[in-house]
């Protein structure tokens, strides 16, 4: 199983960490969403030439689906809330 140590451990010591199961990190970051974004220049002696502005927005469709649409889900549809439709 893969883990990383993002998670702290507990409130009294801010520097100790639990693992965290890959798969759960990437549960949290689908069902909340995150945004990625970078920025990219090419230059030749100092002189910009191109720039270049990147942006991605990572999440499920559920975690983006406004409620009505949610309301309108097929009969057993699952949300990342949980609750089913």
């Amino acid at each position: 199983m893969v883990t990383t140590s993002l998670a702290p451990n507990s409130a009294d010591d801010p520097l100790a960490y639990r693992p965290v199961a890959l798969v759960d990190l990437l549960d949290r970051v689908l069902a909340t969403g995150v945004v990625i974004s970078g920025d990219i220049t090419l230059a030749i002696a100092d002189v910009d030439l191109v720039r270049i502005s990147l942006r991605a927005l990572v999440a499920s469709v559920g975690a983006l689906a406004p409620p009505e649409l949610r309301d309108a889900a097929p009969e057993g549809a699952v949300w990342p809330s949980g609750a089913p439709t």
